[in-house]
């Protein structure tokens, strides 16, 4: 049975930084595209960022290119979302997912495996 489970959230200022951190367990972490997701009441899932943690290629948001880093560490079966430059509107329930095939789009259709997911607030 594939498990994830997300840490790191929190609460910020704006303009300060987080790191989220995601562990996999029951599946080969090493073929999967991984995936980070946030969601705000009241809205659909938006995709933030994803990798291929064969093959390291990432896609993001264009909200978050250049504050936001994806990360696997196939060792242990983690992957990353380094946050940077933090805003408001980067408030959000962050959700990591599993797809067990290669990323083609950020999109939360593409994903099957989920995270409960790690709330971040953002104060400005």
């Amino acid at each position: 049975q594939v498990q994830l489970v997300e840490s790191g959230g929190g609460s910020v200022q704006a303009g300060g930084s987080l790191r989220l951190s995601c562990v996999v367990s029951g599946y080969m972490f090493s073929s999967a595209c991984m995936g980070w997701f946030r969601q705000v009441p009241g809205k659909g899932r938006e995709g933030v960022a994803v990798v291929n943690t064969g093959g390291g290629s990432t896609g993001y948001a264009d909200s978050v290119k250049g504050r936001f880093t994806i990360s696997p560490d196939n060792a242990k079966n983690t992957v990353y979302l380094q946050m940077n430059s933090l805003k408001s509107e980067d408030t959000a329930m962050y959700y990591c997912a599993l797809s067990t095939r290669p990323c083609t789009v950020l999109a939360a259709r593409a994903f099957k495996n989920w995270g409960q997911g790690t709330p971040v607030t953002v104060s400005s």
